[in-house]
């Protein structure tokens, strides 16, 4: 039953989401909209901000499938600008509200994750040590969040698959290496 409220409190921001941007909504109508008391909002999260994060964190997990993304990881990258693009309005106005600092930590965390998978599926991911494993997670997580977060703050009138195409051939001209390759190709 948690699950399940929780679920529908998410439903209904991010429906809310897609027409007004976080400051404007409040925990009573999201309350209202589900059918639940305030209180039972606040039994689940302690403000619509750890809600919006909770959302964020639950559809993410969509992401986090080591063996595809140790195929193909631009693939799954591709898969992230598409599921923003179709939130499009959802995404837009948790970008230009209060809440863009769990937006921009919930891109942090899901492309952390991918690299960090990526690399445990490569080959020779025992040569690199973790210090050079967080690092290398780190960089590609700034440069790559840096670039969906240009993405949104310019419209997202740019195709993703050119995008993502670009960054393949930008990565696998400069960064291919024995060591770390960055495709299975």
């Amino acid at each position: 039953m948690t699950q399940l409220t929780q679920r529908a409190m998410a439903a209904s921001l991010k429906k809310m989401l897609s027409r007004k941007t976080l400051d404007k909504i409040t925990v009573k109508e999201i309350a209202d909209d589900c059918g639940v008391k305030r209180q039972t909002f606040y039994y689940h999260f302690k403000d619509i901000y750890d809600l919006l994060e909770w959302t964020f964190v639950q559809e993410g997990e969509q992401f986090i499938d080591a063996e595809r993304i140790c195929k193909n990881w631009q693939d799954v990258y591709l898969e992230v600008f598409q599921y923003i693009e179709n939130n499009k309005n959802f995404t837009i106005n948790a970008y230009n509200s209060m809440g863009r600092e769990h937006l921009e930590r919930y891109f942090y965390k899901i492309v952390y994750d991918l690299i960090a998978l990526f690399i445990e599926g490569t080959r020779d991911s025992h040569k690199i040590s973790q210090e050079d494993k967080d690092f290398i997670c780190n960089f590609y997580k700034y440069a790559l969040v840096g670039i969906i977060l240009d993405w949104i703050r310019g419209g997202m009138k740019a195709d993703p698959k050119v995008i993502t195409s670009k960054l393949h051939s930008l990565l696998k001209q400069q960064m291919h290496t024995d060591l770390f390759p960055l495709s299975s190709d």
